[in-house]
């Protein structure tokens, strides 16, 4: 059996928000910005000619796109993102970048130091 690893690239962009479907007079609901941190994730096998998985400026490549989309932008006027919490924020990223990377297996979005949240593609 190959020798499988996993690679992580992050990312990073500064984006406002609101939350439109939480209760009334909650923080969340008020416009408000985040300096979010992604991790994106791909996992395989290691090539043994090359020695690597994948290139990490092929990730990074991939990731570029989709960064510039969210970067200094209101979430909520996205297409996609009219509710953008953690949870669809990491689910919106996963499809933009599964057709690009398939050795994806997680997106991990950070909006504070100390709350992320982690998309696996459905499983």
């Amino acid at each position: 059996m190959a020798d499988h690893v996993e690679l992580e690239v992050d990312f990073r962009f500064e984006a406002a928000h609101r939350l439109p479907n939480v209760p009334e007079g909650h923080k969340c609901s008020r416009l408000h910005g985040h300096s979010f941190r992604c991790t994106v994730t791909a996992a395989g096998p290691i090539d043994d000619e090359s020695g690597w998985l994948m290139d990490y400026a092929d990730i990074r490549a991939v990731i570029e796109p989709v960064r510039k989309q969210l970067d200094h932008y209101l979430l909520n006027e996205i297409e996609g993102l009219s509710n953008p919490t953690s949870e669809v924020l990491a689910r919106w990223i996963w499809t933009r970048l599964h057709s690009g990377l398939p050795q994806l297996t997680a997106v991990t979005v950070r909006e504070t130091c100390n709350a992320r949240c982690t998309y696996r593609g459905g499983q």
